[in-house]
């Protein structure tokens, strides 16, 4: 049952992840959904698991994975995150580098190296294959793509020299510089993406209507509450909004794009 509340996605600072949790629980029982019996939880590993749990009451999952392979969940709102680079329940990936290469562009780095977090992701991989697209020679951009597991990871990997630059969801960015700003030594950002939805909050698809407006109106009263302000803001969360699947449409017409340019991977 531990798996069905969870926030995996910006689980940075153990502790203020599980202060989340605590919070959307207490609220989800106070707006009469039944979460008494779950435990703290940050799944890792197979998360695709995580998202198709028949039971779902909540979690956070990315953009991509949500028009492509999720089809059988129900979307339930977007949270509106205050790091740079956010507007609204929009967000938007950095491109990263090493502080020597701070004058360069994006087109500078044909044939280099790229590392991404996971081919499934929006904000280190499809939204790369996007800008990449129009700069590409016979199909191919990059001379090599590192597969991190992480934008954590990724940052890791840039800095020690694995790889050359990558794309950075933009509030993983501001939390590394929070909590882990070391790990961001010798980085910079050059570039911006364009904005899409931001990271998903969902719920099985056999949840219930009545259940379904009642997690809303709990993740309501978690950015409206003064009570929960400083939780709010220690995780750069704003607002919170209901949004349908049709926004992260965006995200296969990008794929669409690229491919009719004669690019379907980095």
């Amino acid at each position: 049952m531990s798996d069905r509340l969870a926030f995996p996605m910006y689980a940075i600072n153990r502790a203020e992840t599980l202060a989340l949790w605590r919070a959307v629980q207490h609220l989800l029982i106070a707006h009469g959904v039944p979460a008494d019996d779950l435990k703290p939880s940050v799944p890792e590993g197979d998360l695709l698991s995580h998202w198709r749990h028949p039971d779902l009451l909540l979690s956070q999952t990315c953009g991509f994975p949500l028009v492509t392979q999720l089809a059988e969940v129900q979307t339930v709102g977007c949270f509106h995150y205050t790091a740079p680079g956010c507007e609204g329940i929009n967000y938007r990936s950095f491109l990263v580098a090493r502080a020597q290469d701070n004058t360069q562009t994006l087109a500078d780095f044909r044939g280099k190296r790229v590392v991404c977090n996971a081919e499934e992701s929006q904000s280190g991989y499809n939204v790369l294959l996007k800008r990449v697209a129009p700069l590409s020679r016979e199909g191919r951009f990059f001379s090599q793509v590192v597969l991190s597991g992480s934008h954590r990871q990724s940052v890791i990997d840039l800095a020690r020299g694995a790889a050359d630059i990558a794309a950075i969801d933009c509030v993983t960015w501001a939390l590394l510089q929070r909590h882990e700003p070391t790990l961001l030594d010798g980085l910079t950002v050059i570039e911006h993406t364009p904005l899409t939805p931001g990271l998903p909050l969902i719920t099985a698809g056999r949840t219930s209507a009545q259940t379904l407006t009642a997690i809303r109106a709990a993740l309501d009263a978690l950015v409206n509450a003064p009570e929960y302000r400083s939780l709010c803001e220690a995780a750069f969360i704003g607002g919170f909004s209901a949004v349908s699947r049709e926004p992260y449409s965006l995200l296969l017409d990008w794929r669409k794009e690229a491919a009719e340019a004669g690019v379907t991977r980095l």
